[in-house]
């Protein structure tokens, strides 16, 4: 899937982050998939390459 056809949202969680990819309007996390990061910017890469099929 390409970076046009999803988008990442992020959000603090405890003491980690929280990240996940959005493919429709209601803002759920796509397959209710949301993965975990110790920083926010690590998260939404982790997220990232999820969508894109880079995540064994």
């Amino acid at each position: 899937m390409s970076a046009a056809e999803f988008e990442v949202r992020s959000e603090k969680s405890g003491g980690h982050w929280v990240a996940w990819i959005v493919r429709t309007p209601d803002g759920k996390p796509d397959q209710s998939v949301r993965i975990v990061g110790r920083t926010r910017e690590e998260a939404e890469a982790r997220a990232r390459d999820w969508a894109e099929g880079r995540v064994p």
